[in-house]
């Protein structure tokens, strides 16, 4: 099948995929990032009126507060919402829309649980602090204004998370058992981080030039660490540094996302994109004839290969970073 088709596939597989709050939000980015109007404003639109009454976006199933698909405890996710929200809210004027969006930044600063140092948890039952949020609230953060909110919750995830020898990020940190919870180094983990930055480094204003060229050399360290176990094929292991974990199709999109997105807009080295192509080509081999991305860590449980939202969103986004840096010429 040709590009075109590939991607209209893998867009109707997605929007047949029941989905969390953070991948109707993921999903909702793709088709914002692609240029799809219509489907990103209605997938806005549904989260939207799946607000939470605290400001949760995407999180709730009645008025009253009752979780969706009984996501009752999730804290970062569904700020992932907040991107097209905010977008539709400027662009078509809907005030429902900006208060939404207000809402959901009051639910980050003012209501969600954090460590004693401040970092915004993960979930709701648990004072833990996971790799994903990076992605999931760091971007919405900055584009409502909050750079230095968003700069300070990024220093503080990677001052718990970082490993100093790997120089990965470990996936979930305990802050009551002051432990790792899970110290693995999960692939699609440190492919949120990846992505989440990229994002923040796009929507820093210039004022921060300093912060912007730091987050810049975190993307740097953080890609290459990735680049260091990547397996023959192009792609990467589930848990990346151990072998007998299954080659997992999301962390490749992931990172071709951020250096095409890196190169486009003139922060990483355009000698990345050879190594991006090679992932991307490597990706469109696992779409398979109905537009599933194959062998991503699989939704809902995320313990085996197959199929996910998430994987379906991140080929759209690393399609969309694709266009926007062949636009620009750098090529």
């Amino acid at each position: 099948m040709d590009k075109q088709e590939r991607i209209q596939k893998v867009k109707l597989a997605l929007l047949c995929m029941q989905r969390y709050p953070w991948e109707q939000g993921t999903a909702t980015q793709g088709f914002l990032e692609l240029g799809d109007y219509e489907a990103a404003y209605l997938l806005a639109n549904n989260a939207v009126s799946r607000q939470s009454n605290e400001g949760r976006l995407g999180a709730a199933f009645y008025k009253d507060d009752v979780a969706i698909f009984g996501d009752d405890v999730t804290v970062t996710d569904p700020a992932t919402n907040g991107e097209a929200v905010l977008y539709f809210a400027k662009e078509k004027n809907i005030d429902a829309f900006f208060k939404a969006a207000e809402k959901q930044k009051d639910w980050l600063l003012e209501l969600a649980p954090r460590t004693d140092t401040g970092v915004l948890c993960h979930v709701l039952n648990k004072k833990q602090v996971w790799v994903d949020s990076i992605f999931m609230a760091l971007p919405f953060l900055t584009i409502m204004g909050c750079f230095k909110e968003a700069v300070a919750q990024l220093e503080g995830y990677r001052q718990i998370l970082r490993d100093p020898e790997t120089k990965l990020l470990s996936h979930i940190w305990d802050d009551e058992e002051k432990e790792f919870a899970c110290k693995d180094f999960w692939g699609v983990g440190n492919g949120w981080a990846c992505a989440g930055m990229a994002k923040v480094i796009r929507n820093l204003p210039a004022g921060m030039s300093e912060e912007r060229d730091k987050i810049i050399g975190y993307v740097h360290e953080l890609v290459d660490a990735c680049l260091a176990y990547q397996t023959p094929s192009g792609l990467f292991r589930n848990i990346i540094t151990e072998e007998n974990t299954f080659e997992e199709t999301n962390l490749a999109q992931m990172i071709s996302y951020t250096i095409y997105s890196g190169v486009a807009e003139g922060w990483m080295d355009k000698a990345y994109i050879a190594v991006a192509d090679r992932m991307r080509e490597r990706v469109y081999s696992k779409v398979d004839e109905h537009g599933y991305v194959d062998g991503v860590c699989s939704s809902p449980t995320f313990a085996a290969p197959g199929n996910a939202p998430e994987g379906q969103a991140f080929f759209l986004l690393m399609e969309a970073a694709h266009i926007r840096f062949e636009k620009t010429g750098r090529n």
